[in-house]
C-alpha cells in the first residue's frame, strides 16, 4: 500500500475515535475529509468529491422518516406497538423474533433488505423504546431477519451470487446458500441476545412517552385496583391482558393477570385508518412492485400532510437529518478509499498469500470490513468475482466459498454507515436515539470482528457445504 492510501485510512480511525469522544457527527468529518483529500491529494473538484453521493440511500431514509414521524403523531406506532403486546399477552421476548421473522419473509419473496427494514423499523423501535428492550439488540433482529432471507432463490442478493458464479464456471447450490444465510443470521442473533443478557443490557428502563408524544387518545376499561392508565407501557401498569409487572431492570414476566386486569386500547381514528392503509399501499408497493421505499414514503407522507395541516410546522422537524449527514458523508469519504486503491491493494494482498482457506477467511474479513462501509449488494458483484481464481486453484467447494463471501458482506450491515443500520439510528426514540450510534458502532464492530470467522468456520472450514 502505498503512503496516501495508508493516510486515508488513520484518518478515519481518527474519524471514529473523535466521533465516539465528542458530539461530532462524523459525516460532518467526512465531507470535509473527502474536500481535503479530494481537492489537495487527488485533483479532484466538488463534482468528482461527490460522485458516489448516496442520493437513494439519503431518499430511502428521508421518505420513511418523513412519513412514520407522521404516523408517530397520530398515534399510529403507538397503536400497532400495543397490539404487538397484547398478543404476546406480556411475553416480550416474543416480539423482536417476531419481527426476525417477518423481516426474513419479506426478503424471501424478493424485498430488497433495506425496504423490508424501513418498513419495520418504526414499530419495531417503538416497541423498543416503550418495553425497555435493548434497541441495539432490536435493531440486530430486523436487519439479521432480513438478510436471513437474502439468499433465497428469488431475492435479488440470490439472484446475483447464483449469476457470477454461473458467469465464471461454477454451479452453486441455491438451497445451500439459503439454509447458510438463515442459520448464520440466526445463530448470530441468537449469541447478540444471550451476551446481552449475560451483561445485563437486553433491558433497560421503558419510555412509554417515546412512543406517546402527540398521539391518539386511549380508552380504557374501568376496573377495580387499577391505579394508572390502562394500556400504558410504564409506571406500574401492565399492558392489558397480561401479567407483566416494570421496573428499573426491565421486566418480569409472571403469571397472566385476571380477566378483571385495566384494559386498554388506543382509538382507531379516522387518521390511524388513514395511516394504517398507507402503510399497506407501502408495503405493497415495496414487495409487489418493487417501487423506492423513499418515494413511497414521501408520497404517502404527502398524503397524511394534507390531512394534518394544523401541524404543518412539524411536517420535516421528524426527518433524521443528524442520519441523513452522518451516512451521506462516510460514504462520501469510503468511496475516496476506493477511488484511492485501497480496497484492490487489500484484495490483491490477501489473494496473493496462497494458502486456500486462508485466503479465503482473509477474503471474508475484506468484504466484511469493507461492507460496514458501503453498498453490501455493490461489494457482492465486486468482492465475489475474486474468489474465482482461489476456487479454481484449490478443492474448495464453490458453494461454501461464495456463500462464506456473501454472508460476510451482509451480515455487518448492523453498521450505522449502512443503509439498514441507519433506518435503526433513524428510527430510534427515547434516551436511545442519544446513544444509538456510539452502541451500534461498538455492537458492529464486535460482529465484524467475529462474524466472519464464524462463517468461514462454519462453511468452508467444516466442509459442510
Amino acid at each position: 500500500m502505498t503512503l496516501v492510501q495508508i493516510l486515508i485510512l488513520v484518518v478515519l480511525v481518527v474519524m471514529f475515535i473523535a466521533a465516539t469522544k465528542w458530539p461530532i457527527n462524523i459525516g460532518i468529518m467526512g465531507f470535509v475529509g473527502a474536500f481535503l483529500f479530494g481537492t489537495f491529494v487527488f485533483g479532484m473538484d466538488d463534482k468528482e468529491i461527490l460522485e458516489e453521493f448516496p442520493a437513494s440511500i439519503v431518499l430511502t431514509i428521508v421518505g420513511v422518516t418523513f412519513f412514520f414521524s407522521m404516523a408517530q403523531r397520530n398515534g399510529t406506532i403507538k397503536m400497532l406497538v400495543d397490539l404487538a403486546v397484547r398478543a404476546v399477552r406480556g411475553r416480550h421476548g416474543i416480539v423482536p423474533w417476531i419481527f426476525f421473522v417477518i423481516a426474513s419473509i419479506l426478503t424471501s419473496l424478493g424485498t430488497f433488505s433495506p425496504a423490508a427494514v424501513a418498513l419495520l423499523a418504526p414499530a419495531a423501535m417503538g416497541f423498543s423504546a416503550a418495553s425497555g428492550y435493548s434497541g441495539v439488540v432490536m435493531g440486530a433482529m430486523i436487519i439479521n431477519g432480513a438478510h436471513a432471507g437474502a439468499f433465497s432463490p428469488i431475492s435479488v442478493s440470490g439472484i446475483i451470487v447464483r449469476d457470477i458464479a454461473a458467469e465464471n464456471g461454477f454451479d452453486i447450490d441455491q438451497g445451500a446458500l439459503f439454509a447458510a444465510s438463515y442459520a448464520i443470521n440466526v445463530i448470530v442473533t441468537i449469541l447478540t441476545v444471550a451476551v446481552m443478557r449475560v451483561f445485563g443490557r437486553l433491558r433497560t428502563t421503558p419510555e412509554p412517552e417515546a412512543v406517546d408524544e402527540a398521539d391518539g387518545p386511549t380508552e380504557a376499561t374501568p376496573s377495580s385496583g387499577a391505579g394508572a392508565p390502562a394500556g400504558r407501557l410504564g409506571g406500574t401498569a401492565a399492558p392489558a391482558g397480561t401479567g407483566t409487572s416494570w421496573g428499573k431492570g426491565g421486566t418480569t414476566l409472571v403469571d397472566p393477570a385476571p380477566t378483571s386486569a385495566p384494559v386498554g386500547r388506543s382509538v382507531l381514528t379516522p387518521q390511524v385508518w388513514l395511516t394504517l392503509s398507507l402503510i399497506a399501499v407501502m408495503v405493497i408497493g415495496a414487495v409487489g412492485f418493487e417501487l423506492p421505499i423513499g418515494f413511497l414514503g414521501l408520497t404517502c407522507g404527502l398524503v397524511l400532510a394534507f390531512t394534518s395541516m394544523k401541524h404543518s410546522d412539524t411536517f420535516v422537524s421528524g426527518i433524521s437529518w443528524s442520519t441523513v449527514l452522518l451516512v451521506s458523508g462516510m460514504i462520501v469519504y469510503i468511496s475516496l478509499l476506493t477511488k484511492a486503491g485501497v480496497i484492490d491493494s487489500l484484495s490483491t494482498m490477501a489473494v496473493s498469500i496462497g494458502i486456500p482457506l486462508l485466503v479465503a477467511v482473509v477474503l471474508c474479513y475484506v468484504i466484511g470490513i469493507s461492507s460496514a462501509f458501503a453498498s453490501s449488494t455493490a461489494l457482492l458483484t465486486a468482492f465475489i468475482p475474486l474468489s474465482i481464481p482461489l476456487l479454481e486453484q484449490s478443492e474448495l467447494s464453490a458453494t461454501a466459498v461464495m456463500a462464506a463471501l456473501a454472508i460476510s458482506a451482509t451480515i455487518v450491515d448492523v453498521s450505522p454507515f449502512s443503509t439498514n443500520g441507519a433506518l435503526i439510528i433513524a428510527n430510534a426514540k427515547g434516551s436511545a436515539a442519544k446513544t444509538i450510534w456510539r452502541d451500534l458502532i461498538i455492537y458492529g464492530a464486535i460482529v465484524v470482528l467475529l462474524a466472519p470467522l464464524l462463517t468461514w468456520l462454519l462453511l468452508v472450514v467444516s466442509g459442510i457445504m
